[in-house]
């Protein structure tokens, strides 16, 4: 696998890169990323190629169910840089079906590392418990709810964090989007909507 990705590298050199060259040498110069994304380690979920971007567009952080820890020092200095240093405005936090860490923060897991990260989430399982208690919702319903609530529990994270909240007081920025990607069909769900406020139903067809 390995001597496959430097194949590759060397045909985006000849190809992709050599034909934009004047492009990739302005990003050496600088990066002006217009979006903050906190995203899925998932292999399956690319940020560039499910939003058809370019490199230099999203400022990226990924972790096991895309949370946000109040403790970790390592997503607090991505925003810190994102939207004080590269003047970032829109915050995505993009969650996704068939999602490993949602069907563990569902099912239980036993690792030790693992259980304790995910059991920041926990919060979200009980939304999306009763939620599908009230609905009759099946596993797969219940799971994807369970995406979209830990969305909205970490968009609620982020919204608590004093560096966020101290720069909403002064304005409308950063603004906090907040999307689930359907693996199975490529389309993305817009559950809230940062530059209105306006939040939609978990999945299609429930109110």
């Amino acid at each position: 696998m390995i001597d496959e990705l430097l194949a590759g590298n060397k045909r985006f050199v000849a190809g992709e890169f050599k034909r934009n060259e004047l492009y990739y040498e302005s990003l050496a110069q600088q990066q002006t990323p217009k979006v903050l994304w906190i995203g899925c380690s998932d292999s399956r979920v690319s940020e560039e190629v499910i939003t058809g971007s370019r490199p230099g567009t999203i400022f990226v952080h990924r972790n096991v169910a895309n949370i946000v820890a109040f403790n970790d020092v390592n997503i607090s200095a991505i925003l810190e840089y994102g939207v004080v240093h590269l003047k970032i405005e829109d915050i995505i936090v993009c969650g996704h079906t068939r999602c490993g860490g949602i069907q563990a923060i569902e099912d239980g897991v036993h690792e030790n590392y693992i259980a304790d990260w995910l059991c920041i989430a926990s919060g979200a399982k009980d939304r999306a418990d009763k939620i599908a208690s009230e609905n009759n919702l099946s596993r797969e319903q219940k799971l994807e709810v369970l995406s979209a609530e830990n969305v909205k529990l970490q968009i609620k994270h982020l919204q608590n964090l004093a560096l966020l909240k101290n720069m909403r007081k002064k304005g409308p920025t950063p603004r906090i989007h907040g999307w689930v990607y359907r693996i199975e069909t490529g389309v993305i769900d817009v559950l809230v909507d940062g530059c209105t406020g306006k939040s939609f139903p978990d999945i299609p067809g429930l109110s």
